[in-house]
C-alpha cells in the first residue's frame, strides 16, 4: 500500500479474504485498486456471494466512499456496472464506442425468480401484398406461434394495414400448418422455426437424434408446408381465388387507403393451456381519404389499442414481417431483463435486439448488414441510457408506450381513451371483437394524446426513432440484447432502388425529428434526455445533411481539375502529409473495425463505397424532401421496400449482388457526378498531354480525390455501359448530362473571370 498526498493505492493480494465494506472504511481516500486471487476458487464454488471476489460488492462500497478513484482494473463484463455507478466516468470517454455494454442473459434460471411468466402480445406489421408476399409474413407468424414459451400467455396480432383480402387467406390457410408445426417444433425442439429456412435445409436442424417417427414426421411437415405454399401461390397469381363471402365479406367493398376496420380472430386458444396455439388476430384498421392514417406508426398505435381490449398483455413485442424468430427463446432473454431492474431499481423501457439478415451476399455488395454498426455504435450507445429503438425486434412495456415516466405522478396520466372508450381487458378475446373495431376506427385518436404523448409518435418517417427518443427523454433506460443465436433475422434490401429508397426514407426521417418540437437538444434542456444521449441522437439524425457537404467536397476535386486550379497542396509540401495521413489513418481504423468483426476487406470496400454513393443519392434526395417540407411545397411519403425471402431472381446466370437502377430520379445526381468526373479526368489528362507533359496548377491531390470518387461511383461507371436494370436509363443519362454541361459551363465561366 502506499500513500500519496493523502490518497492510497491499495493492493488486495487475496480478495477472498477481504470485506469490501471494511476495507473503504478503513482505507477510504482510494486512488488506485488492484485487486487479484485465484480463479479456481470461484470456478468450485468456494467463495460467498458477498465477499470481496466479486466485482459488485467492491462498486457498492466505493460509490460513496471512494470520490478520488482513478483506475481500476476489471473486465469487460464490468463496464456496465460502473457505467452506472460512477457517473464521473464519462468524462473519459469522448466517443460512443469507448463505452461498449453487452448483457447475457440465462433464460434457463428465469423460473427460479419468476413464478408465473407474464403474458406477451406479439405484433406483425405489413401494408402491400405486392411488396411484401404474404408467404413471408406466414413465416414469420408461424416462427412466432412456435415460440418456446406458454401458449395460453402469447397472443399475436397481424396487422394488416393494406387491407387484403390475399393476406388474410393466407393467414387463414396457415392455421391447419400451424396445429402441426407448432407441437412438432416443440417436441424435437427445432432451432429454426421459420418454415421457408427450416425446410431449406438439407439437413433437418434438430437437438438430438434422429429418429424414424422423427423422419416420418419431417417429410409429413414439409409436404403440408409445400402445399400451404402452393395455395398461397396460385391464390397470388389468381385476383380472386376465394369467394368474397362469408369470412371475406369484410373485403368485399374495400379500396385502396378507404376501407372500414376489420378485426378477425383467426384462431383462440379457448383451453388456455400452455401446450396449445396462441390467439391469431388480423387487424385491418379503418382508413378514409381525408383522415391522416401516419403510416406505420399509426398501425401500430392500433395494434396496440386492439391489444389493450383483447388481452391486454403488459409487454409487446414488434416485428416486421420479415423479420422472423431465429431464437425460439427469445421472449425468455427479454424477460430476463423486464422482469429485474438494475442496481439504480431502474426498470428498462425496451429490450431491443439488434437487426440481423439471412442469406447475406458475401462481402455485403450493398452495404446494409449493419454488422459493424451493431457491433461498437450500438453497443456503444448502450452503455449511455440505452440503445435507440429500431423500429422492429423490440420488447416494450406496455405501460411506456401509454406515456408513463420512470417516476409517475398521479395528475400526469395522459389521455388514451377516444370517444369516452375505456381500454379494459375482456374476460374473452371473442366478446372483445366489437370494441375492437372500435378503437381501431380512424377518428377514435381525436381529442386524444395518441401519437403525441403516447403510443408511436407521429410526424416522422422514422416513427421509430422518433418514438425512442420520447421514451428517453422521459429518464427511460433501455436495454440491448445480443443472444446467440440471433434472435430475428430479416430480408435485406437488395439492388440500387429498394436499398437507396429506404436510405432515403430514412435520412428524410431522421431530419424531420431536428426539424421538430422532439429535438434532442430540446429534450436535454427541458426534459431528462442525458446530454451524451443527445450527442448520440445528434449523430444518427445529421446523417443525411452529411450530403450537402460532401458533395461540395466530391465536386471541389472535379472543379479544380476543370479550372487547372488546386485546394491541395503539391506533393512536394510538407503540408501534403497531413490530408494524406488523416486519409490513410481513417481508412485503416475502419477497416480494423471490420476485420475486428471477422469481415473481409471486400465487405470493408463495399460498405466504404456505398457510403458515398447513399451520400450522393438517398441522403440528399432526402434532404431535398424536407426542404420542400418545410417550404410547404411537398409532405413526406412512407415508401415501402420489396421483401423476399430468397435475394436472387428469377434465373440461374443472375448475379445478385450487382448494381440494378430503374428509372427513379435519384439516380440521376450519382451519374451526373460520376460522369463530371470521368470528364475532368479526362480533360486533366488531354491537357497534359497536350502540353507534353503534366504542368499544371492541379496536383497530385486533386487526381486522386476525383479517381477516389470514381471508384467508388464504379457501379454508375458500369450503368453507362449496361442495358436492362442492370443499365442506367436513356432518361437519367439525358437529365445527367444537362447537369455535368450547367456545371463544365460554370468551371468555364469562373476560369475566364
Amino acid at each position: 500500500m502506499k500513500g500519496k498526498e493523502g490518497n492510497f493505492d491499495l493492493f488486495i493480494a487475496n480478495c477472498y479474504f477481504v470485506s469490501p465494506e471494511r476495507a473503504i472504511q478503513r482505507f477510504g481516500r482510494l486512488k488506485s485498486l488492484p485487486l487479484k486471487g485465484k480463479p479456481r476458487f470461484a470456478d468450485l464454488n468456494l467463495v460467498s456471494p458477498n465477499s470481496g471476489a466479486h466485482f459488485t460488492p467492491w462498486v457498492f462500497a466505493m460509490s460513496d466512499g471512494c470520490p478520488w478513484l482513478e483506475k481500476i482494473y476489471l473486465t469487460d463484463e464490468d463496464l456496465n456496472v460502473i457505467a452506472e455507478w460512477f457517473p464521473g466516468f464519462w468524462r473519459t470517454v469522448t466517443n460512443i464506442k469507448w463505452s461498449p455494454v453487452e448483457f447475457n442473459t440465462y433464460p434457463g434460471r428465469l423460473s427460479n425468480r419468476v413464478h408465473e411468466l407474464p403474458p406477451v402480445d406479439l405484433f406483425v406489421t405489413t401494408a402491400d401484398p405486392v411488396l411484401e408476399p404474404p408467404i413471408i409474413t406466414v413465416n414469420t407468424v408461424l416462427s412466432l406461434l412456435a415460440l418456446d414459451y406458454p401458449a395460453n400467455k402469447l397472443a399475436c396480432y397481424v396487422s394488416d394495414d393494406g387491407g387484403s383480402p390475399l393476406t388474410f387467406y393466407s393467414l387463414l390457410e396457415s392455421i391447419n400448418f400451424a396445429k402441426l408445426w407448432v407441437p412438432f417444433c416443440k417436441k424435437y425442439n427445432v432451432k429454426v422455426r421459420a418454415p421457408f429456412q427450416y425446410f431449406s435445409d438439407q439437413e433437418p436442424l434438430i437437438f438430438g437424434g434422429i429418429s424414424s417417427d422423427f423422419r416420418e414426421e419431417w417429410k409429413r411437415l414439409k409436404d403440408e408446408y409445400d402445399k400451404l405454399q402452393q395455395k398461397i401461390e396460385e391464390a397470388t397469381k389468381h385476383s380472386h381465388p376465394y369467394h368474397l363471402n362469408g369470412m371475406f365479406d369484410d373485403f368485399s367493398n374495400i379500396e385502396r387507403g378507404d376501407n372500414s376496420s376489420i378485426v378477425k380472430i383467426l384462431w383462440e386458444d379457448k383451453d388456455n393451456i400452455p401446450e396449445g396455439l396462441p390467439h391469431l388476430v388480423y387487424v385491418s384498421r379503418e382508413k378514409r381519404p381525408k383522415h391522416a392514417h401516419h403510416y406505420k406508426a399509426g398501425a401500430m398505435n392500433v395494434l396496440t389499442r386492439v391489444s389493450g381490449v383483447m388481452t391486454n398483455a403488459p409487454f409487446m413485442l414488434n416485428v416486421d414481417c420479415d423479420m422472423y424468430a431465429n431464437n425460439p427463446q427469445v421472449v425468455l432473454h427479454a424477460m430476463c431483463l423486464l422482469l429485474e431492474s438494475n442496481h439504480k431499481g431502474e426498470e428498462y423501457a425496451f429490450v431491443q435486439y439488434p437487426q440481423f439478415f439471412y442469406g447475406c451476399l458475401p462481402g455485403d455488395p450493398f452495404g446494409n448488414h449493419l454488422i459493424v454498426i451493431q457491433e461498437y455504435l450500438i453497443r456503444g450507445v448502450a452503455g449511455i441510457q440505452g440503445p435507440f429503438y429500431e423500429g422492429t425486434g423490440c420488447f416494450h412495456r406496455r405501460k411506456v408506450i401509454y406515456g408513463e415516466s420512470p417516476v409517475q405522478h398521479k395528475n400526469t396520466r395522459s389521455n388514451i381513451n377516444g370517444k369516452n372508450k375505456k381500454l379494459l381487458r375482456p374476460s374473452n378475446i371473442s366478446s372483445s371483437v366489437k370494441a375492437a373495431i372500435q378503437v381501431a376506427d380512424c377518428s377514435y385518436e381525436s381529442n386524444t394524446d395518441w401519437g403525441t404523448k403516447v403510443g408511436w409518435v407521429y410526424g416522422s418517417a422514422t416513427e421509430d426513432v422518433l418514438t425512442g427518443l420520447g421514451i428517453h427523454k422521459r429518464g427511460w433506460r433501455t436495454a440491448y440484447l445480443t443472444p446467440n443465436p440471433p434472435a430475428f433475422l430479416g430480408c435485406a434490401p437488395s439492388g440500387g432502388p429498394a436499398c437507396l429508397t429506404q436510405q432515403k426514407r430514412a435520412a428524410t426521417g431522421l431530419l424531420e425529428i431536428l426539424f421538430s418540437r422532439n429535438n434532442p437538444v430540446i429534450a436535454t434542456i427541458t426534459c431528462d434526455l442525458r446530454f451524451r444521449q443527445c450527442l448520440m441522437y445528434l449523430y444518427l439524425i445529421l446523417w443525411g445533411a452529411r450530403s450537402i457537404p460532401e458533395l461540395c467536397y466530391t465536386l471541389l476535386a472535379a472543379y479544380c481539375l476543370l479550372t487547372d486550379s488546386s485546394f491541395m497542396p503539391t506533393v512536394s509540401e510538407n503540408a501534403f502529409l497531413v490530408p494524406a495521413s488523416l486519409f490513410i489513418i481513417y481508412n485503416l481504423y475502419t477497416l480494423s473495425e471490420y476485420l475486428r468483426c471477422g469481415l473481409p476487406v471486400r465487405a470493408w470496400w463495399n460498405n466504404q463505397r456505398m457510403a458515398r454513393i447513399i451520400s450522393s443519392t438517398a441522403w440528399l434526395f432526402g434532404v431535398l424532401s424536407v426542404v420542400l417540407k418545410l417550404l410547404g411545397l411537398s409532405e413526406t411519403v412512407f415508401e415501402i421496400t420489396r421483401k423476399d425471402q430468397n435475394n436472387q431472381d428469377d434465373g440461374a446466370d443472375i448475379d445478385p449482388g450487382r448494381f440494378t437502377f430503374d428509372d427513379s430520379p435519384i439516380f440521376v445526381s450519382g451519374t451526373a457526378l460520376v460522369l463530371v468526373h470521368i470528364s475532368a479526368l479526362g480533360w486533366t489528362l488531354l491537357r497534359a498531354v497536350r502540353n507534353s507533359g503534366f504542368v499544371s496548377r492541379s496536383g497530385l491531390g486533386e487526381i486522386i480525390c476525383s479517381a477516389w470518387v470514381v471508384l467508388s461511383l464504379v457501379p454508375f461507371a458500369k450503368g453507362l455501359f449496361r442495358r436492362g436494370k442492370y443499365g442506367i436509363p436513356y432518361s437519367t443519362i439525358f437529365k445527367s448530362k444537362i447537369l455535368v454541361g450547367l456545371f463544365i459551363y460554370f468551371c468555364i465561366s469562373v476560369s475566364r473571370n
